[in-house]
């Protein structure tokens, strides 16, 4: 299987585009939902899963991962919130640096407590410049990091930050206005971050149909991720999936 950073890289390289799903943990023993995730993923044009969150409300995370396992032929990558939801069954994490805030935990402190678990593992890891970005309201990722996210439409703030990323051998960014966010990341700002760095880039949060997406990808976004909106409606996966293969086809 060919590794997630060379599929990140090859997005630009190739002129392409790619997309993920992110389910949530706590959905996959919802019948409905993990049924529909797993029709849908027929109809998407998915490289990866990512899988992971902020905040893992309820118990049974291995059994739920290895739940997915068993059903989707796909790549999985944990997108973490914690080291506790490293597991096996994973072939990928993406190892985010909390850029966008100042907090030691984020930016190294869990990492510190997470790399032998990793290196046990044998997990493939990408490093990840991770900016929270202001998606009009606060969100999970910005509570439990305890960091304020940079404001919407300060696309420079961004841009420099996405540059000092590169600059200290980070391989990938992720804009993210975090789950649920009311609006997405600006194209100003993905524009901006475009400019400043030749990191992949990964976008998320906010996005709530293929407009939405085929704007970011237009305003540079290699990566576009969506999850919320298939947690509330997950009959929409296989009609979205259909429209984004025309749209990125």
């Amino acid at each position: 299987m060919q590794d997630i950073l060379s599929i990140l890289r090859s997005y630009r390289e190739k002129g392409s585009k790619g997309f993920a799903l992110l389910a949530d943990p706590d959905e996959l023993d919802r019948e409905n939902y993990f049924e529909a995730l797993i029709s849908g993923l027929k109809e998407l044009p998915c490289d990866f899963v990512l899988v992971g969150g902020s905040l893992i409300q309820e118990g049974g995370f291995s059994e739920r991962i290895e739940k997915l396992r068993q059903s989707v032929s796909l790549p999985l990558v944990l997108f973490p919130g914690s080291p506790s939801q490293l597991h096996p069954g994973f072939d990928a994490v993406l190892f985010l640096s909390l850029v966008s805030g100042r907090n030691p935990e984020f930016l190294i402190g869990q990492h510190v407590v997470a790399a032998p678990r990793i290196k046990e593992l044998g997990l493939e890891t990408i490093a990840t410049a991770y900016m929270l970005i202001d998606g009009g309201k606060p969100t999970t990722a910005s509570y439990i990091s305890n960091t304020f996210p940079i404001p919407w439409d300060k696309a420079g703030i961004a841009a420099t930050t996405a540059m000092a990323a590169e600059m200290l051998g980070m391989q990938a960014v992720y804009l993210d206005t975090g789950s649920g966010a009311s609006r997405a990341v600006s194209g100003e700002m993905i524009s901006s971050v475009r400019k400043a760095c030749e990191l992949p880039i990964i976008v998320g949060g906010g996005i709530r149909d293929v407009l939405s997406a085929e704007a970011a990808y237009k305003a540079g976004a290699d990566l576009v991720v969506i999850g919320s909106l298939f947690e509330k409606e997950p009959q929409l996966i296989a009609d979205f999936g259909r429209q984004l293969r025309q749209l990125i086809a």
